[in-house]
């Protein structure tokens, strides 16, 4: 089934306005969502999301109190998720689609804490911030018109992966979820390399980061595989090459991300057992 519009759903209820719940935000009034079909609540609300209700004329609360709500998206961080549930339910009924974002918090959890089967858990990642996210997600009870909506609210932030099976989303967070941070590990890395062969701090950091920049440039523009990328930029016995012989030795790049991600899948799933 196609993506809801934008512009038929509402109201959308957004529980938490910080960096991630603001970037999803922002997605949807430019995808068309109407501002009078958006409600932030954040009892903490930031100059952000202050500025951000001013400017697109979007009502910010404290509290969800006495407020319709079709679609409940709650955005606040995973040890925060209790409190937030006692919260909300009370504005949750048969009409509500409710979308999760927390990290490790299970479709159990949300379904168990609000009293409904409608849920859907996601995994963003903070590119949404600039359009080019992409975001796991897995229902519990929800129809194809339920799908539809959340495709478009998270669409409008990026590409959007279904899964059937929840424990996936562990390692969806572990992947995609964490992953933006291990990319700019990448280039303080690199720079940090850059700047013990010789180079100015400054000079390091501008080649390493536009370095890494070009590279998902061109790996969006280019459809060929990413191993075929890597491989275009290897000459044989050249300084690529050199450099990949370490990086893809048996304790290379390869083994070291393995344990990063496991920790953070084992890290995910620990969040989820509360």
């Amino acid at each position: 089934m196609a993506d809801a519009s934008l512009n038929d759903i509402g109201p959308v209820v957004l529980v938490g306005a910080g960096k991630m719940g603001l970037a999803l935000a922002r997605g949807w009034i430019a995808g068309g969502l109407p501002p009078a079909s958006l409600v932030l609540v954040d009892p903490f609300a930031g100059d952000a999301a202050r500025s951000f209700a001013e400017q697109h004329g979007v009502r910010l609360l404290k509290r969800i109190d006495n407020v319709l709500t079709h679609v409940l998206v709650l955005a606040v961080k995973p040890q925060s998720m209790a409190e937030a549930l006692q919260e909300v339910q009370p504005s949750v009924g048969m009409h509500t689609l409710v979308v999760s974002i927390a990290a490790g918090i299970s479709l159990k959890t949300l379904s168990g804490g609000l009293d409904t089967e409608r849920v859907v858990r996601c995994m963003p990642n903070t590119p949404a911030q600039v359009g080019k996210g992409i975001t796991g997600a897995v229902g519990l009870n929800i129809s194809d018109a339920d799908r539809g909506v959340v495709g478009a609210l998270l669409g409008a932030a990026g590409e959007v992966v279904w899964f059937s099976e929840e424990s996936k989303l562990d390692a969806v967070t572990a992947v995609s979820g964490s992953g933006p941070a291990y990319v700019f590990y990448l280039v303080e890395a690199l720079a940090v390399a850059g700047m013990r062969q010789g180079l100015e701090p400054g000079q390091a950091m501008q080649l390493a980061r536009q370095t890494v920049i070009g590279a998902a440039a061109l790996m969006e523009a280019d459809t060929q595989s990413v191993s075929i990328l890597r491989e275009n930029v290897t000459s044989p016995k050249g300084t690529t090459a050199a450099a990949l012989g370490v990086l893809m030795a048996p304790d290379g790049l390869e083994a070291l991300l393995d344990r990063a991600v496991l920790a953070a899948r084992l890290r995910s799933e620990e969040l989820g057992r509360g």
